[in-house]
């Protein structure tokens, strides 16, 4: 409606602006060429009135209104058109001091119509033949203009309320039909509810602004669906978790109180820290879910690795490291330390022998770590890799990064697995399970703080478990 009343409102504005400029450039143009054709005639008389040739009747061509009259200065009329006759002077303006002529427009009513009409009046001076001065004045008809001007207002006057409707009209239809789609995607999206979440909203097949926002808004639908769902299953899974730890620390507290003497501090203690690190892992992901951006200084990832090896206290497998030069990266120092401890711990839960952190600002290939020289040869990996094995050369055209991979020499993982254990909670087999510390949280961690980095994560080939953290190299190197 809005739209409809200004476009209805603007074009009533250029219309009315039309029609005055016109009206006035023709009445100007009208008026102009009465005034031209009585200054001419007003010249002539005046040429004649000089050259004492001057007689009592000035003629005027036939079928037109017009009029002369020569006019003294002491008021006696020395000739005028027959329209004119025994009427005293018909105007007493006179040209200005240094200008030749004078025009204004004056109403008249002559002989034999007494009514009134429209003249131009042109007066010029002139001398007669005794000497004295005199004013000729010559005049030509306005009623044509007037007449134009009536006849143009009466075809345009009745138009203009048949066009502002038509306007009108097309605006409430074209403006209607614009905005169809949008409130059929805003009665679409007020239907959506959190359990029917599956529901989009309709595309149009047009390429327009609308056509975007449809899917702009179904592109949000998806991002919310997934969300919410990850949101449910996660909430699903955490209490799941949840529950056996807590049970397990009800039971001991229940025998505590019954038997305090059977009580076993150790075991006690296992719970409640098991408790506090599912309930951290579970913190760490709902901050990474949420998107909160931690602040990035960069670092080299080199001397994080060598300082979070030496920290960690000494497992039961021993964990080397092999680095070459500095290898820069913009990322946040404890979240990517976490995603190495992460690393390392489950690497150290499933090794028989050796772990090994590698290091390097290589090509971010699928483990492309060629430069290396190979990780056989690391200490107390033994037969770890083959020759030839050391890496896999990267992919083409993907672009140079920072690599950070971590092996073991356990059983590795199954191929059909590698996506898998990267989901929240996921255990592959007993190996494993609880029993062996796992939360079932960590790699989930890691790939997500990966992902936050603009990097990756991704479970290799073996032998052994094989874990390659891919990340954008700072430009600083």
């Amino acid at each position: 409606m809005r739209t409809t009343l200004g476009a209805v409102a603007i074009v009533t504005v250029a219309l009315l602006a039309a029609c005055a400029g016109l009206l006035g450039v023709i009445r100007h143009g009208l008026v102009g060429s009465a005034e031209r054709t009585a200054l001419t005639r007003a010249e002539a008389v005046a040429a004649v009135t000089g050259s004492g040739r001057l007689v009592d009747r000035l003629a005027v061509p036939e079928g037109e209104d017009s009029l002369l009259q020569v006019v003294t200065d002491d008021g006696r009329i020395l000739a005028a058109s027959h329209n004119l006759a025994a009427r005293g002077p018909v105007a007493s303006f006179e040209p200005a001091e240094g200008h030749d002529a004078a025009a204004r427009s004056l109403d008249l009513a002559l002989r034999p119509d007494p009514r009134p009409h429209p003249f131009r009046i042109a007066a010029v001076r002139a001398a007669t033949a005794h000497g004295s001065g005199a004013t000729v004045y010559a005049g030509t008809s306005l009623e044509t203009a007037r007449y134009t001007q009536d006849l143009i207002l009466r075809s345009m006057v009745p138009g203009i309320p048949l066009l502002l409707l038509l306007v009108a009209a097309v605006t409430w239809r074209s403006t209607g039909r614009a905005l169809r789609p949008v409130e059929a995607i805003r009665t679409e999206v007020a239907e959506i509810t959190e359990r029917d979440l599956g529901r989009r909203v309709p595309v149009p097949a047009s390429r327009d602004e609308v056509a975007r926002l449809s899917r702009t808004v179904n592109s949000t639908l998806d991002r919310l669906e997934e969300s919410i769902y990850r949101q449910r299953r996660f909430i699903a899974d955490a209490s799941h978790e949840l529950r056996n730890p807590i049970a397990a620390l009800r039971a001991h507290v229940e025998v505590g109180i019954a038997h305090p003497r059977l009580l076993h501090g150790g075991e006690l203690l296992d719970d409640v820290i098991r408790v506090q690190q599912l309930a951290d892992d579970l913190l760490t992901l709902a901050r990474l879910d949420a998107g909160r951006a931690p602040e990035r200084t960069v670092l080299d990832l080199r001397e994080l690795v060598r300082d979070t090896v030496a920290r960690r206290p000494e497992g039961r497998v021993p964990v080397s490291v092999e680095a070459t030069g500095p290898v820069l990266v913009r990322g946040n120092r404890g979240q990517l330390a976490r995603v190495l401890d992460n690393l390392l711990d489950n690497a150290q839960r499933h090794a028989r022998e050796a772990v090994a952190v590698t290091v390097d600002a290589g090509p971010a290939g699928p483990g492309g770590l060629g430069g290396l020289g190979g990780l056989g040869g690391l200490g107390g990996l033994g037969g770890l890799a083959e020759p030839g094995e050391h890496g896999e050369p990267g992919r083409p055209g993907e672009p140079a990064g920072v690599l950070l991979e971590v092996r073991d020499d356990g059983a590795g993982v199954p191929e059909a697995d590698r996506e898998r254990i990267f989901t929240r909670f996921t255990r592959l087999d007993a190996s494993r399970s609880r029993d062996a510390g796992g939360t079932g949280l960590g790699l989930a961690i890691a790939r997500d703080i990966a992902s936050a980095h603009g990097g990756t994560l991704d479970a290799g080939p073996g032998p052994g478990g094989r874990f390659t953290l891919r990340l954008p190299a700072d430009s600083a190197m």
